[in-house]
């Protein structure tokens, strides 16, 4: 099957990136609607993953009969219900038999519970985070928001996670130089605002070796973080503002609205990913456009390759 033209170039070339990778074993925890059944032949179609459905064979093959679907190629692992797909789809990553782990219907939140179980789950020494990559037109550059979907309020331990999950992440794509904006809603430190604190806190973390790899700075608003002309004017002057590539949310809401206003106002592609597990999760939405539910598996082969052959990246 030929790539099909997403509309956005980066996610062209993530696909054909993780194309030439060679495909991964992915386990798909309760495809039971057509969006995720859909999803995993797409995927497996293009050559970026080799899918196994996990979950009640009856709803599965039922969906897959609604929508017109042929599933017969596909390996499917009977659940009896969905806490049960999720728990089996770990255990099947954890013994081995997929390097990375995607999202069916069933609820985000009953994966994630068996992926961070402490007894048979795929934690690592790092948290977990999400990571949204973003294809923006007119930007030049892809851009990576963090952390839109995962943690809620993040304390400052769980943003030097947050942050180094996506410096990995921007490494493992290609960007050359990960520089990473700390975002707030102004550019100065002030007590009142305790995003301000933890920007700052986390610039000085880098600054001593607790942040590795890439170029952080922060307090920095958004039109500072992204705008050369608006950092400028601010007087703002470091490798990061006005040309940011990572941008580190305070909390999910303001990641959460900031990524989606981008995909719904500015017509942005957003493929998502969590990382801090063993393995990456690969985590997909209805309203997700053909293009970035492909992104996204890019993505997952991308960073799953890379842990083949570096182990402790990402907290491995």
């Amino acid at each position: 099957m030929s790539i099909p033209d997403t509309g956005h170039p980066y996610f062209d070339k993530l696909i054909a990136l993780a194309r030439e990778s060679g495909p991964v074993t992915v386990a798909l925890a309760h495809p039971c609607d057509a969006h995720a059944l859909e999803s995993a032949l797409d995927a497996s179609r293009l050559g970026l993953i080799q899918p196994i459905l996990i979950g009640p064979r009856a709803r599965i093959e039922q969906a897959a009969a609604d929508a017109a679907l042929d599933i017969s190629a596909l390996p499917l692992v009977d659940t009896p219900h969905s806490h049960a797909s999720a728990a089996r789809a770990v255990e099947i990553v954890r013994e081995g038999g997929a390097q990375a782990l995607m999202k069916g219907s069933l609820h985000t939140d009953e994966l994630m519970g068996a992926v961070v179980s402490a007894t048979a789950g795929l934690r690592t020494a790092r948290r977990l985070s999400h990571c949204f990559v973003m294809d923006i037109p007119g930007h030049g550059e892809p851009l990576i928001i963090t952390d839109a979907a995962i943690n809620i309020v993040p304390a400052l331990a769980d943003k030097v996670d947050i942050v180094q999950n996506a410096i990995d992440l921007a490494h493992i794509l290609g960007f050359g130089e990960a520089r990473v904006a700390i975002l707030a809603a102004v550019e100065t430190v002030n007590p009142k605002m305790p995003a301000t604190l933890d920007a700052a806190a986390l610039c000085k973390m880098a600054d001593r070796g607790q942040i590795t790899g890439g170029i952080l700075d922060g307090p920095l608003a958004m039109d500072n973080a992204i705008d050369p002309g608006a950092a400028a004017i601010k007087h703002l002057v470091s490798p990061v503002a006005g040309r940011a590539n990572v941008l580190v949310a305070p909390d999910l809401e303001a990641g959460n609205m900031l990524a989606k206003s981008l995909s719904f106002m500015a017509g942005a592609g957003a493929a998502g990913i969590v990382l801090g597990a063993r393995v990456p999760l690969i985590l997909t939405s209805r309203a997700d456009s053909v293009a970035a539910r492909l992104a996204s598996c890019a993505v997952a082969v991308l960073v799953a390759r890379r842990r083949l052959v570096e182990p402790k990246i990402l907290g491995g």
